[in-house]
């Protein structure tokens, strides 16, 4: 299933062109200091900011529409993102995208079911490499967006939220790995703190480090 049919893969064109859907300035084949563009620039697509963000501010709620994804959490609907993904990235003619564990699946009732549901997506997104050539540049574990996260994950002065962190830290690297990522991102979100008042630092730093 096409997901973008009436749009054509992305030309460059030059700076003349008036094609509002091609490149003007950057040229993949161009050539500097003998090597070419598309080398030395590793043009990356988040998985986030493109396919998981909604639109939404402080100001108002969501405003982004995507006529593929039914709105639910489920691995299915994960999967199906993972197509439109793909497509989007092969006819931007970028070589490489890069995700947080939680924009590629869904979040289950356990740490097992997570990683079940991250394995089963993690399947698609190697076949759709397979199949297009796009590569992984970096993975990295969301340890933010759940209230669990509140006060760090690897900074926390909760004990069980550590040990969640540190699991999905490990499965993070392992997907990351298994997808043949270039690079993996240690994301802190939330790690710090928000004024002098209420944080033991050295006791954060002790827990940062212990978790590295």
């Amino acid at each position: 299933m096409a997901y973008f049919p009436d749009v054509p893969k992305i030309p460059y064109e030059g700076p003349k062109s008036k094609n509002q859907l091609a490149f003007k300035h950057y040229d993949p084949e161009q050539k500097v200091e003998g090597k070419k563009l598309k080398d030395l620039m590793r043009y990356t697509v988040c998985y986030w900011h493109t396919f998981r963000g909604t639109g939404s501010d402080p100001f108002g709620s969501a405003t982004l529409q995507r006529p593929w994804d039914d709105g639910t959490n489920s691995v299915k609907n994960a999967v199906k993102r993972v197509d439109a993904a793909f497509e989007f990235i092969e006819k931007l003619g970028c070589p490489f995208y890069a995700f947080h564990d939680r924009d590629v699946a869904p979040e289950g009732d356990t740490l097992a079911e997570t990683n079940k549901n991250l394995d089963a997506v993690v399947k698609a997104l190697k076949a759709a490499q397979e199949r297009t050539g796009i590569k992984l540049l970096w993975g990295t574990a969301n340890m933010f967006s759940h209230p669990r996260f509140m006060h760090g994950a690897a900074t926390t002065c909760n004990a069980d939220v550590f040990a969640c962190a540190a699991a999905q830290v490990k499965k993070a690297l392992e997907v990351t790995l298994e997808l043949g990522g270039a690079n993996y991102v240690f994301w802190g979100g939330r790690e710090g703190y928000h004024n002098l008042f209420n944080t033991d630092m050295k006791r954060e730093l002790d827990h940062l480090a212990k978790f590295m």
